[in-house]
């Protein structure tokens, strides 16, 4: 997977995908996603890396497969939260 952790000024903003989805567009209907590389690119980081990163910020994206596959996984993010788009699947999440 790919992360990628930014500092703002409302806390950690962090992106996880799949390498594969890097660079695509997926739709669904009226949805479309693009998966920017300026956004998404980042680190290669395993499983506990994604988990721990997840566990400190304040909001998240997540696009792919795998990366939605572990944050439903290790809970934070809701299996009815997640949009199916062309294939892969993408999940926000908000700390409040």
């Amino acid at each position: 997977m790919l992360l990628n952790e930014r500092e703002t000024d409302e806390g950690l903003l962090v992106s996880v995908c799949d390498p594969d989805v890097l660079g695509e567009t997926f739709e669904n209907g009226k949805v479309s996603l693009t998966v920017d590389e300026a956004f998404y690119d980042g680190e290669e980081a395993d499983e506990q890396a994604v988990v721990d990163s997840l566990a400190r910020c304040s909001v998240a994206n997540l696009v792919g497969t795998d990366s939605v596959a572990l944050a439903v996984e290790h809970g934070f993010v809701e299996e009815e939260n997640v949009l199916d788009l062309e294939g892969t699947r993408h999940a926000q999440l908000l700390w409040m």
